[in-house]
């Protein structure tokens, strides 16, 4: 097969979603996998997505309070231990260190797998008055669980990036605040600049994070009906201080216990950004995160050549000068036809194409990735309309998720509904709930379809912004599932 044949997609999101996104991921250049399984290697184009994502939130976390720090990524068995919920709802994806090198330890080691058991006993000690609170601080790093037996780039890894901010609080008001605060900025990641509507909400009791009061969510639906764990906020009410003795003297010199919350964001991000916006050409990205923004492709014959670059090379000037992420690719060696396709491979949002034509008019000819609209500007106000390209490309991706979103949620109350409606349509399936686990049980074992999200309080709808204000209206007051008093209103959903 030649390289020309090879560049492209060979799979079909629609009827092979799993292989459609395995080949994206690495033509595209963003990952491949690493010998040992469950391991991906990300690749510079990759990792760069990373680092622009990181660089949103970082920014909004520091404006609002929190510092970076950094811990060490093996934890004492000892520390860990301290919180026995954490032990227990971690223990089998633990990584262990049991020698340095010939030497067996003393003790073992977990690989981190969460930083809550070796941050929470730091903060005990740097904290003394209510002086020192709130504290505020976040880690970007890696973690491993081994839980990943089969690995999607990631979606599902060993070992994944991450963010795991550790705050702690004079108040209960005061870390449910900081729970909600950091809950929206992953919403306004996803919305802002991943172009991905979001629901928020909380997690059923049994599925809280080991050792909280509260997991709150926002999940992301899929084109092909799953929901994605976008991001999870804890408030972990005085759980973990009280494990690892988080005290403070309040302003009457009394002491007092204080509550702590943890908040985490994955690079499983970036495999809901590359599911959601791609097609069967490859990757389709947003500007706000694409490495290059605009392509420039120059068109010429041996005649007109030295003229057709040089008109091309002043706008690519004017764009880098005006911050726009542009490159032009002059290679000779390659057609403009083997350009335009490796570079909507690559996902690039907006592709300016020049020829003769367009310097003798003054012209430039924009294409939008996602949709292959084709327009015309005038050269004179080429930057100005590239950031208005821009901004309809972001519209437009976002919007096709939003519409993808509106029509997938469904209110049901039949469990035969439930389980048609999920097989047939996935999506998200609103229907009451008893708050007995063993009701959602009994659909996953029947669909493969769990809970993903609760309202966050009582009569509040999770799509209520995504309708215009009008809520879905569940009328019955019995759980669908057993016909008890419905104690909840439940969003079932198969999950990445």
């Amino acid at each position: 097969m030649s390289g020309e044949q090879e560049l492209g997609i060979t799979e079909s999101k629609e009827y092979n979603t799993g292989e459609w996104y395995a080949e994206v991921v690495q033509k595209a250049k963003l990952a491949d996998y690493a010998p040992m399984g469950g391991f991906i290697i990300t690749r510079p184009r990759g990792y760069e997505l990373w680092e622009r994502l990181q660089g949103y939130l970082d920014g909004w976390f520091k404006e609002t309070g929190a510092q970076n720090a950094y811990f060490p990524v093996l934890i004492p068995e000892s520390y860990l231990e301290q919180e026995k919920d954490i032990v227990e709802g971690f223990d089998p994806e633990v990584a262990w260190v049991t020698h340095g090198g010939h030497e067996e330890l003393e003790e073992r080691l977990a690989v981190r797998p969460t930083s809550e058991s070796i941050i929470t006993p730091f903060v005990s000690q740097w904290v003394r008055s209510h002086r020192d609170l709130p504290m505020r601080l976040n880690q970007w790093c890696s973690v491993i669980r081994w839980e990943a037996t089969e690995t999607k780039p990631f979606f599902r890894t060993k070992e994944f990036l991450w963010q795991e901010g550790h705050t702690a609080h004079a108040t209960e008001d005061g870390a449910w605040d900081e729970v909600m605060t950091r809950l929206d900025q992953y919403a306004r990641l996803y919305e802002d600049v991943l172009a991905m509507p979001v629901l928020r909400g909380r997690k059923p009791d049994h599925d809280k994070f080991p050792g909280a009061d509260t997991t709150t969510t926002v999940e992301a639906l899929m084109p092909d009906g799953k929901s994605v764990q976008g991001g999870t906020s804890h408030h972990l009410g005085q759980s973990f201080a009280e494990a690892y003795d988080v005290t403070f003297t309040d302003e009457d010199e009394d002491e007092q216990t204080a509550w702590t919350t943890s908040w985490g964001l994955s690079w499983r991000a970036l495999g809901a950004l590359v599911m959601t916006h791609s097609d069967d050409q490859g990757l389709v990205l947003p500007p706000t995160v694409a490495p290059e923004q605009v392509v420039i492709v120059p068109i010429y014959s041996d005649e007109n050549r030295e003229e057709v670059l040089q008109y091309a090379s002043e706008i690519a000037a004017e764009l880098d000068e005006a911050g726009v992420r542009v490159h032009l690719d002059d290679r000779d060696e390659r057609n403009p036809g083997f350009k335009f396709n490796e570079h909507e491979l690559n996902g690039v949002p907006v592709r300016f194409e020049i020829g003769g034509y367009e310097v003798e008019d003054e012209e430039v000819t924009v294409v939008h990735r996602p949709d292959g609209e084709e327009l015309v500007e005038d050269r004179a106000d080429v930057v100005d309309a590239t950031q208005d390209h821009l901004e309809a490309v972001y519209d437009k991706l976002y919007e096709a998720a939003e519409e993808n979103l509106r029509e997938n949620v469904r209110e049901v109350e039949e469990v035969n509904e439930i389980l048609g409606t999920i097989g047939q349509h996935g999506g998200y399936v609103k229907t009451p709930w008893c708050g007995d686990e063993a009701c959602e049980e009994a659909v996953k074992e029947k669909v493969h379809a769990e809970i993903v999200l609760l309202p966050m309080e009582e009569g509040e709808d999770p799509e209520t912004e995504l309708r215009g204000g009008e809520a879905l209206a569940v009328e019955s007051d019995e759980c669908t599932m057993c016909g008890e008093p419905a104690e909840e209103v439940a969003y079932f959903a198969k999950t990445y």
